[in-house]
C-alpha cells in the first residue's frame, strides 16, 4: 500500500516569508494568512493589489442525506460575483426542487476565509444560508420556502479531516478541507413536517485558493452506511493533483487516503441527449484501491455564459457499486450506495 506522508497543521497556512505550506495535514489550520500572501505574476513580478483581491477563490458545499431526502448547499465567492444554490431532492419520487442566489459583488453575502472559525451566509429572512464553523464544527442554517433546519454536523471522536494545500497552475495554490459520514444533529423540517435524524448523514466541503483561471474537476461523494459501518467518501481529479490528492475515505470516523483516480463517462453523450446522463460512470485507481461504477438517476446542472464567467456545471444524484481498500488492505463492498457524482468546468 502507498505510504502517505502527512504533517501536523500549521496555524497558518503561509510561512514567514509569504509562501504556502503545502501537504497533507492532520488537523485545521486556523488561518489562510491571505494578507501575507507574496503573490507574483507569471513573469515574476509582485502582483498588483486588484489581482491579488479577485484572482483569490472559495466556496463550501454541504451535503446531508436521509433516507427520504438529500440536500445540498453551496456558497461561492468568486469576487466577480456571490452564488448560492439549496436543492432538494425527493428520492422516493426521483423530483429536484432548487432555490439560488446570485448577488454583486460584496453585496449581499460573506463567506470567512477560516477553516476554523467564522460564517458564511447569503440571502435573509425566507431565502438563508448560513454556514458557521467554531472550532472546526460545521453548523448549518437553512430557510426556504421548503426547507427549515438547524443543523450541527458531527465527526467521530478522533476523526480527521482531509485538509490539504497542493500547488495549483504557475503561480497559485489550493486549499481544501473535506470531511464526510457526519452526523448531523438538530431539527430539519421539509414542507413544515419534521425529518428524523437518526439514519441521517452528511458532509462538508471547504476550498480556497487562487486557482487556475481556467478550471474544471470530477468528483464524487458518499455518505452512506454499509455493513462495516459508516462510509464517508471524497473522490477528485482536476484540481488537487500536483504531487497529491484529495482521494479519502472514512470507514467510521478513520480516514483512509487514497491516489489518483480516474472517471470515465459520456459527457458529450449525457449533454446533448438528457436520457444518456443515465449511462454509468466508471471510477477507478490504478493500484486497485478504488474500483467504483455510479448510476445516475437525476441531475441539478446549470450553464452561464457571460463575458468575464462562465460555468458549465452538472451534479449528478445516483447510485455506487464496487470496492474501496483501506491503508491495512482490507476490502469494503458498495451495492446501491447512494451519492453525488459532479463534471463542471469554470471560467472564473
Amino acid at each position: 500500500m502507498q505510504d502517505f506522508r502527512t504533517q501536523i497543521a500549521p496555524e497558518c497556512l503561509m510561512s514567514v516569508d509569504g509562501r504556502p505550506q503545502f501537504g497533507h495535514f492532520d488537523g485545521i489550520i486556523s488561518s489562510l494568512g491571505l494578507e501575507h500572501f507574496a503573490y507574483f505574476d507569471v513573469m515574476d513580478k509582485p502582483a498588483s493589489r486588484l489581482a491579488k483581491h479577485f484572482h483569490f477563490k472559495q466556496f463550501q458545499f454541504v451535503s446531508l442525506v436521509t433516507p427520504s431526502y438529500v440536500i445540498g448547499v453551496a456558497l461561492a465567492d468568486i469576487r466577480y460575483v456571490g452564488s448560492a444554490f439549496c436543492y432538494l431532492y425527493d428520492i422516493r419520487a426521483d423530483k429536484l426542487t432548487e432555490v439560488g442566489w446570485l448577488k454583486p459583488p460584496g453585496m449581499g453575502y460573506a463567506m470567512t476565509p477560516s477553516p476554523l472559525m467564522g460564517r458564511s451566509r447569503i440571502g435573509s429572512g425566507k431565502g438563508e444560508i448560513i454556514l458557521d464553523i467554531s472550532h472546526g464544527q460545521w453548523r448549518l442554517t437553512l430557510n426556504t420556502a421548503r426547507i427549515r433546519a438547524e443543523l450541527e454536523l458531527q465527526a467521530p471522536r478522533l476523526s480527521l479531516p482531509l485538509a490539504m494545500c497542493s500547488p495549483t497552475a504557475y503561480n497559485g495554490w489550493t486549499y481544501t478541507q473535506k470531511h464526510n459520514g457526519l452526523s448531523p444533529k438538530g431539527q430539519l423540517f421539509i414542507d413544515d413536517e419534521p425529518q428524523p435524524l437518526n439514519r441521517a448523514l452528511a458532509g462538508y466541503d471547504f476550498s480556497a485558493g487562487y486557482m487556475r483561471r481556467q478550471t474544471s474537476w470530477r468528483w464524487a461523494s458518499v455518505n452512506a452506511s454499509i455493513a462495516e459501518g459508516i462510509l464517508g467518501l471524497n473522490l477528485a481529479a482536476g484540481v488537487n493533483e500536483t504531487g497529491m490528492t484529495e482521494n479519502v475515505f472514512w470507514i467510521n470516523g478513520e480516514r483512509h487516503l487514497l491516489g489518483p483516480v480516474h472517471f470515465e463517462f459520456e459527457r458529450h453523450r449525457a449533454a446533448q441527449d438528457p436520457g444518456a446522463a443515465a449511462q454509468e460512470w466508471h471510477i477507478f485507481s490504478d493500484d486497485g484501491r478504488v474500483e467504483l461504477y455510479f448510476s445516475p438517476c437525476n441531475c441539478r446542472s446549470e450553464k452561464l455564459n457571460l463575458w468575464l464567467l462562465k460555468s458549465n456545471f452538472r451534479q449528478y444524484l445516483g447510485h455506487y457499486r464496487g470496492r474501496l481498500i483501506d491503508t491495512n488492505g482490507r476490502e469494503y463492498r458498495l451495492d446501491r450506495v447512494f451519492g453525488l457524482s459532479e463534471d463542471h468546468y469554470a471560467l472564473w
